[in-house]
């Protein structure tokens, strides 16, 4: 083995383990014919040619070479009018609800305008002129991740105002399976619009054909919908992703365990927000008989992360071996039952843990005491109710 090649592959591990190829899901290998839906503009450029054009995206929104979808259309003489930047922003380094502001693309000089806070669906004056908007962002499968909720509030402006929208398919981490308590409508919020599972087995293109086939738009209006899908893809298998999808969601394992720790979201326990593994450990102050310890401290995901400075006991998962494909409710039980303040203080008084859960009874089964049998078997009517929705709007191989 020469020296170059031994080199080589030593830059290559150290690229791999500091992030640097920003490819974080990879449980299986890819196809070598696997395309995503940005990766085949022979199928829309022909759509955008002489149309004024809007896109929702952000820092996911790549191409295979690595180029930004934006960056391809205006190389490609397409009238980009306005960039649309949901929660995290267009280049994704805001933390999770905070302000995202309007703005300027400092490399193409085309308007960014925030679909977040106070204005989550376009105003009918900032789709004036637009034809066609793209969304083109990749997705998590899980209803409490508020891209589905962008794309929602998408189409129903667009339904609204005659624009129509063309969604480029992305693979989904958690297809291929539907987990947890199904929404009920007294919890609908941005972090779940609509009566699906914690987990509801979709890619964003499927989902957004989904809500469009169910007229769950505001007065059941229906958008000019346009799905341009993957190529060979296939629901139980595992694909790259081009670019961590938010700030706290920095590899495959924090993806693979966001379903069932974003629960601790609505409690007195961090889900390691402020450390180098935000969603791959759980603690708090409060649960000293688990074995891991922690200290939260502001970082580029968090600005002024939950429990800041506080010594924090709990659970370290970076190393959980298994590839979850359902949801874990071993590690926010435990931690309830090891909560040493008054137990009532373990959930936040906002409920804020109803509105994850898209119901009140996840967290009365676990004052109960009830078991995650019994838990789980709570569930299955409302998820064989969904699944009968679900199958008639499944695109690829299940």
């Amino acid at each position: 083995m020469n020296l170059d090649f031994k080199i080589k592959n030593l830059l290559l591990i150290c690229l791999i383990f500091l992030g640097g190829i920003n490819q974080y899901y990879s449980q299986t290998q890819d196809q070598p014919d696997f395309k995503t839906g940005a990766d085949q503009p022979e199928l829309y450029l022909p759509l955008l040619k002489n149309k004024t054009v809007g896109v929702v995206t952000n820092q996911t929104g790549l191409m295979k070479d690595r180029i930004h979808l934006v960056d391809f259309l205006v190389k490609n003489n397409i009238n980009v009018k306005a960039i649309f930047a949901p929660e995290h922003g267009f280049r994704g380094e805001a933390d999770a609800g905070a302000k995202v502001k309007n703005g300027v693309d400092v490399k193409t000089g085309i308007p960014i305008i925030s679909l977040y806070a106070s204005n989550k669906k376009p105003k009918p004056e900032q789709l004036k002129g637009i034809d066609i908007v793209v969304f083109d962002i990749q997705d998590v499968g899980v209803r409490f991740y508020t891209y589905i909720s962008t794309l929602t509030y998408l189409m129903e402006a667009g339904a609204e105002n005659n624009v129509e929208v063309m969604v480029l398919d992305r693979p989904n981490p958690h297809d291929g399976y539907t987990d947890g308590p199904v929404l009920k409508k007294k919890w609908t919020s941005f972090v779940g619009m609509h009566e699906v599972p914690v987990v509801y087995g979709l890619t964003i293109g499927e989902y957004g054909k989904m809500v469009n086939g169910e007229k769950w738009l505001k007065d059941g209006v229906q958008a000019k919908y346009t799905l341009i899908p993957m190529k060979n893809y296939h629901k139980k298998q595992r694909y790259q992703i081009s670019d961590r999808p938010s700030p706290n969601l920095p590899n495959d394992k924090a993806i693979n365990l966001y379903p069932s720790l974003c629960f601790f979201e609505g409690t007195q326990v961090s889900v390691g927000r402020g450390t180098d593994l935000p969603f791959q450990m759980y603690g708090s102050p409060w649960t000293e008989g688990l074995p891991y310890q922690f200290t939260p401290k502001p970082n580029f995901g968090a600005k002024d992360p939950f429990l800041n400075g506080k010594l924090c006991y709990g659970e370290n998962l970076s190393n959980y071996p298994k590839d979850l494909r359902e949801l874990n409710l071993e590690w926010v039980i435990k931690a309830y039952q090891s909560y040493k303040n008054p137990q009532q203080d373990f959930f936040l008084k906002n409920l804020w843990f109803d509105t994850l859960s898209g119901t009140d009874e996840l967290r009365k089964q676990i004052m109960a005491g009830r078991s995650i049998p019994e838990i789980r078997a709570s569930w299955k009517e409302g998820l064989n109710n969904f699944e009968k929705i679900r199958t008639r709007y499944i695109v690829y191989e299940d």
